[in-house]
C-alpha cells in the first residue's frame, strides 16, 4: 500500500514524464469548465432518468433508482487531462463500468460503431464505441468517495480519462448508439474529434 502510495504523489521529473501529456501543466485543484448553466434536481426519482437507444435491439430507460441499482466500480490512481492544459493525477472515480452497463441493456447492433453522449441542455460528446470498451470508462457518480458536486456533474457524467476531459459528458442523460460517427458539440466548434492528450489533438486544425 506504501509503495503505491509513494507512486501515486511521486513529482519526480521521470514519473511526471510518464503520466503528463506535452503541453499540460499539473495542479491540485479540480478546475470548473463547462458550457451553460449547472442543472438542478429537486427531485432525482421524479425528474432524472437515463435512456440508452440508437443502434440496439430496443431502447431502454433507467430511473434513478434502477441506475444506481447497477454493480458499482471503483477506479483509483486516473489522472485526467483537460484541453485547457490542467492535468490532474492520482484521482478516485466510482460509478457504473461502461462493460457492465452493456450487460443491463438490449444487444447492440452489429453495426454500433459510435457513441454520441447526451446531457442537459443538448450538450453532446462522440466518442467511438471501442474506446468506450476500455476497462477505465465509466458512468460516474462518485469522485473521491463522495457524490459528485453539480459543478462537476452531478448526479451522473461519462469518465472517459484517455481523452481530453471535455469527451468525459457532464450531467448525462443517455447514450445514442451510432452506425456513423456525428459530431459532438464542441466537436462542431472546432475541437478535435480525437482528443488524444498525447498527441496533443486540441483542435480540428491540428
Amino acid at each position: 500500500m506504501f509503495e503505491a502510495f509513494k507512486k501515486k504523489h511521486d513529482r519526480t521529473p521521470e514519473n511526471m514524464a510518464d503520466r503528463v501529456p506535452p503541453g499540460q501543466y499539473v495542479t491540485d485543484k479540480f478546475p470548473v469548465l463547462h458550457y451553460g448553466d449547472v442543472p438542478s434536481y429537486p427531485d432525482l426519482e421524479q425528474t432524472w432518468d437515463f435512456r440508452v437507444f440508437g443502434e440496439l435491439e430496443a431502447p431502454k430507460t433507467f430511473s434513478y433508482s434502477e441506475f444506481r441499482s447497477l454493480p458499482t466500480v471503483t477506479l483509483e490512481n486516473i489522472d485526467l487531462h483537460c484541453v485547457t492544459r490542467w492535468s490532474k493525477l492520482g484521482t478516485t472515480w466510482s460509478g457504473v463500468a461502461f462493460k457492465e452497463l452493456l450487460k443491463h441493456i438490449p444487444p447492440l447492433n452489429p453495426g454500433a460503431q459510435f457513441v454520441l453522449a447526451h446531457s442537459e441542455a443538448g450538450y453532446t460528446a462522440n466518442v467511438p464505441l471501442e474506446v468506450l470498451l476500455d476497462d477505465d470508462v465509466m458512468l460516474a457518480y462518485k469522485y473521491d468517495g463522495v457524490e459528485l458536486t453539480p459543478d462537476h456533474g452531478y448526479p451522473l457524467r461519462l469518465f472517459v480519462p484517455k481523452k481530453y476531459f471535455w469527451k468525459s459528458a457532464k450531467w448525462l442523460r443517455g447514450l445514442e448508439f451510432m452506425a456513423r460517427d456525428r459530431l459532438g458539440f464542441w466537436e462542431r466548434y472546432g475541437y478535435n474529434n480525437h482528443a488524444d492528450p498525447w498527441q496533443e489533438e486540441r483542435y480540428s486544425e491540428e
